[in-house]
């Protein structure tokens, strides 16, 4: 078998930054066999400047609104957004399946490997079967007023048996949408649905969020007015949106939050004592780029770092972002949170967003037998470890 030999200033190994008196070799397939020390490598080794690195995981992205790129002003803020993107979604299907396979390319170029994808329909699944890349597809599922739950849950499980059946080595599942957007109902039909597999659900985008748990109050009435949705039923449980919902899970779920521009140091212990075992089954997921695009505002990230929090990395969709690229939001943490180290921030977008989608025994990280990409980044950046 033929070997190759990749050597460059550093090596990102997933966990650390390796400095670059390190070769990483691997067979002519990208399957990883081994990281020596460049005395040992011998002849034929291919040197570059700058940083080699596993492929990014994207863990999560709206690929079927690709088709909105462009459409949605920046800085509407969150209500004004969904209402658009409600109205967008009657676009024709071929444009809608165009922009889709455009955006999964712009993937594939900037170095994404995989992707947690959310869906509400199957227009993805065209592509998808191509196996470019790999997919966890979060099956979205939401309804506000309680006398739609078992209406709506039938119809994201449709969905889902179509997942299922057409992409047969994906993983997929039902999650909730929002907090804001799921009843307690379906909330409960969610639970015993999804018992130990990995689910998804943005959580805390704005205050008016937890305001609207916390008081009734805030611009999601205007939400609710706007889409002709009656929630005269609503009581506020008087406590933050992630204190409301995360006790609906206690079936030994892996819970992706994404978002959490407003989760509080409280919240934070909230979760960390509610899961069973929250250093393995919840994760933060940041999409700064998008949050800045929609309402100008950006997650403290420091926060999450200090209580030791799962973090990973998703670029949200088109719809809200310029590009689909992990390292634009890497560039983007670093610029406003200048301390951060890069190995810090490769971290979050390599292992742990593979261990978030389950996809950690074969991407994420250089360990031997894995197969999980070979990018060169620039090491014009600053605070590298």
């Amino acid at each position: 078998m033929k070997y190759k030999k990749w050597a460059a200033d550093y090596i990102f190994t997933g966990y650390e930054m390796l400095q670059g008196n390190h070769v990483l070799i691997t067979d002519e397939t990208g399957v990883v066999v081994d990281i020596i020390d460049k005395n040992e490598a011998g002849d034929d080794v291919e040197v570059f400047r700058g940083i080699l690195s596993p492929g990014f995981i994207n863990a999560h992205c709206h690929l079927e609104l690709s088709h909105l790129k462009g459409f949605i002003p920046e800085h509407t803020g969150l209500v004004d957004f969904i209402l658009k993107v409600v109205a967008g979604r009657h676009f024709e299907e071929e444009k809608i399946l165009d922009s889709i396979k455009m955006a999964e390319d712009e993937m594939l170029q900037n170095g994404i490997v995989a992707v947690g994808d959310i869906c509400n329909n199957t227009l993805t699944i065209p592509q998808k079967t191509k196996q470019r890349l790999h997919y966890h597809n979060f099956i979205e599922v939401s309804g506000f007023p309680p006398f739609v739950a078992a209406k709506r849950f039938e119809k994201s499980t449709t969905i889902l048996a179509d997942y299922i059946s057409l992409l047969p080595t994906t993983n997929s599942v039902l999650s909730p949408h929002a907090p804001y957007s799921v009843s307690p109902d379906l909330f409960q039909m969610l639970n015993n649905e999804t018992a130990n597999q990995t689910i998804t659900i943005h959580n805390q985008e704005i205050n008016g969020e937890n305001d609207l748990f916390l008081n009734r109050s805030d611009d999601f009435l205007r939400l609710y007015k706007e889409m002709s949705i009656d929630i005269s039923f609503f009581e506020a449980s008087g406590i933050s949106s992630l204190q409301t919902w995360l006790p609906y899970f206690n079936r030994n779920q892996k819970i992706i939050a994404v978002h959490n521009v407003c989760t509080s140091d409280a919240d934070i212990e909230f979760a960390q004592l509610q899961t069973t075992n929250h250093k393995s089954q919840t994760f933060y997921c940041l999409c700064p780029n998008a949050n800045l695009y929609i309402s100008n505002t950006m997650p403290d990230v420091i926060k999450f770092m200090r209580h030791h929090c799962n973090i990973v990395l998703g670029t949200d969709s088109l719809a809200s972002n310029h590009q689909l690229s992990i390292w634009e939001e890497i560039k983007t943490l670093q610029k406003n949170f200048p301390d951060l180290l890069l190995a810090t921030i490769l971290q979050w977008a390599t292992i742990n967003g593979a261990r978030a989608l389950g996809m950690d025994n074969m991407l994420g990280s250089f360990e031997k037998g894995k197969k999980p990409g070979l990018l060169l980044l620039s090491a014009n950046v600053t605070r590298l470890v």
